[in-house]
């Protein structure tokens, strides 16, 4: 027990370290550990390395909203949408607010997925053999529901089939962690650029007390947990896909209730990964596959102690994010932005080079110009999520 509490504390720290470093993932983390396996194995138990997997990946996809909402640098993951909404009320002087409703979907996410476990179960064991013949088409189907919402359809198909090219051209690329590249240039770096030819200043963040109403929580979470269990069943869509049809099905169109909804899908994902690596033995998540490696097999009484393991860490970086964010609410307006967004730019520029190499930064600084583009067409930016989905349609197609 003893040896448990030391990791998750470990475990918590290393998620705030990935969750505030733009660019610098858990799977990254997770490549470390197992390629050290065989020497901490030597040391710590199968469950106790696992542990410090889980405890990593949940502190960070809460902490990682504050990188994404202030910097305007996501991670690189689907939930990097969030900066979207995010920022555009940090430019409103409610930068502080954003986080709170994002961490706040985040927790009640964790609690719901937690408590509904038992119906998950059913519904991904009986569900998902059901469709999976389909899966393409449904992505499909999706894809074109969120296509055909768009004012400017031409360009959202355009930029869906563009980023889909990018993202094929770039997974067959021999380079290591090849969507660092191309999400840093997608959503990051393309974001940051378009501030500084916008000129933005941002404001000085109010500091207002967070009045959430239990109904819109309790809406907006509720509706997480089933866009997020549908999502879950088709590889290539996430957080943000899953936000805008829960948005829609519920004619929700309120910025807050979004943040809430991403939030909330975000750590109901990775409850979900764990139903599933337990329900149908396939994991759809880096941290999931690392823990596949260390345990020989998946229990229930597995399941159930990462479960308990998931929450208090959940917990513990929910209050610290929370202080944190006051900090960033209070200093943020006295930080020269354009000085901090070419810092966060070179950044991750070197960071690219020495993980990806000089073929990582050609991936780069295409991914940014693609990036921008939706911006100058005005349409949604959740299209570019086409270079994971393409991919995944293409490869249940043939």
């Amino acid at each position: 027990m003893l040896e448990l509490l030391v990791i998750i504390v470990l475990g918590t720290i290393l998620g705030i370290i990935c969750g505030l470093v733009p660019g610098l993932h858990p799977n990254a983390v997770n490549v470390i550990l197992i390629s050290l396996s065989p020497i901490l194995l030597s040391y710590l138990s199968p469950i106790g390395l696992a542990t410090l997997i889980v405890a990593v990946a949940v502190s960070n996809s809460i902490i990682d909203a504050l990188p994404s909402i202030y910097l305007g640098a996501p991670d690189a993951d689907s939930s990097a949408m969030n900066v979207l909404p995010g920022h555009k009320m940090l430019l409103d002087g409610k930068g502080h607010e954003a986080i709170i409703l994002t961490i706040t979907g985040s927790l009640f996410g964790l609690i719901f997925a937690i408590v509904s476990i038992p119906p998950l179960i059913t519904f991904l064991s009986k569900g998902y053999p059901l469709i999976i013949k389909y899966i393409a088409f449904i992505i499909i189907a999706v894809m074109a529901f969120l296509i055909l919402r768009e004012k400017n359809r031409l360009w959202a198909l355009i930029i869906f089939l563009l980023s889909g090219i990018l993202g094929i051209a770039t997974i067959n690329l021999q380079i290591k962690e090849p969507l660092f590249p191309l999400f840093s240039g997608l959503f990051g770096i393309s974001t940051l650029l378009l501030g500084l030819k916008n000129k933005v200043k941002i404001p000085k963040q109010e500091k207002v007390e967070i009045n959430i109403k239990k109904r819109k929580i309790f809406k907006s979470v509720l509706t997480s947990l089933i866009s997020g269990s549908i999502v879950s069943m088709l590889p290539g869509l996430g957080s943000a896909q899953g936000a805008i049809l829960g948005s829609s099905i519920v004619k929700e169109k309120d910025s807050k209730s979004f943040l809430i909804m991403v939030g909330g899908i975000s750590t109901i994902d990775f409850i979900i990964s764990f139903v599933s690596i337990y329900a149908l033995d396939k994991a759809r998540n880096g941290s999931i596959v690392a823990v596949s490696k260390i345990m020989e097999a998946f229990t229930i009484n597995d399941l159930i102690i990462f479960i308990a393991i998931a929450l208090v860490v959940g917990g513990i970086s929910t209050i610290i994010a929370m202080k944190m964010s006051k900090l960033f609410s209070t200093y943020i307006s006295m930080i020269n932005y354009n000085i901090l967004s070419l810092t966060i730019i070179a950044g991750l520029t070197i960071a690219v080079l020495i993980i990806s190499g000089f073929i990582g930064v050609i991936v780069l600084f295409t991914a940014i110009f693609l990036g921008m583009l939706p911006d100058l067409k005005e349409t949604g930016k959740s299209h570019l999520m086409g270079s994971l989905i393409l991919p995944v349609i293409l490869f249940f197609l043939l």
